[in-house]
């Protein structure tokens, strides 16, 4: 059976490293899945997603010169909760460039004259030097 991009499969986990996991495939060949796309959450070690001789199902996502890129991430098929929640949620931080332009320029011109007013205080005044000594 040839592989196709696309096609989820069964595989095994041969191997474990720091970048990602070796998966043997129902059809004999190995193939890598990425740290990227072992989860859909952060991972930091692979060994707390995969066990050796774990099952799993994988999508292949690249066939290049002999080596096979797998994704067990994208095999999982998403809940219908999942996607509904993802279309609900409204767009975050929704300003304009302009509104973050002026809110910045207003900020910053709010601290720079509490700056102005902390500086001089400690000078005695606007203005005002030392006064010349007789």
């Amino acid at each position: 059976m040839s592989l196709e991009v696309g096609q989820i499969v069964d595989g095994k986990v041969t191997g474990i490293t720091t970048f990602g996991a070796f998966i043997e495939l129902s059809t004999g060949q190995t193939g890598l899945v990425h740290i990227s796309e072992v989860a859909d959450e952060y991972v930091k070690d692979v060994n707390q997603f995969l066990k050796q001789n774990d099952l799993v199902k994988v999508k292949v996502l690249n066939l290049d010169k002999g080596k096979i890129g797998l994704s067990i991430r994208q095999a999982q098929p998403r809940s219908e909760q999942q996607q509904q929640q993802r279309r609900q949620q409204p767009p975050q931080n929704k300003q304009t460039f302009e509104d973050k332009l002026a809110k910045f320029m207003k900020d910053s011109d709010e601290r720079q004259s509490d700056l102005r007013k902390n500086t001089d205080a400690k000078r005695g005044g606007r203005g005002g030097g030392r006064a010349p000594s007789m």
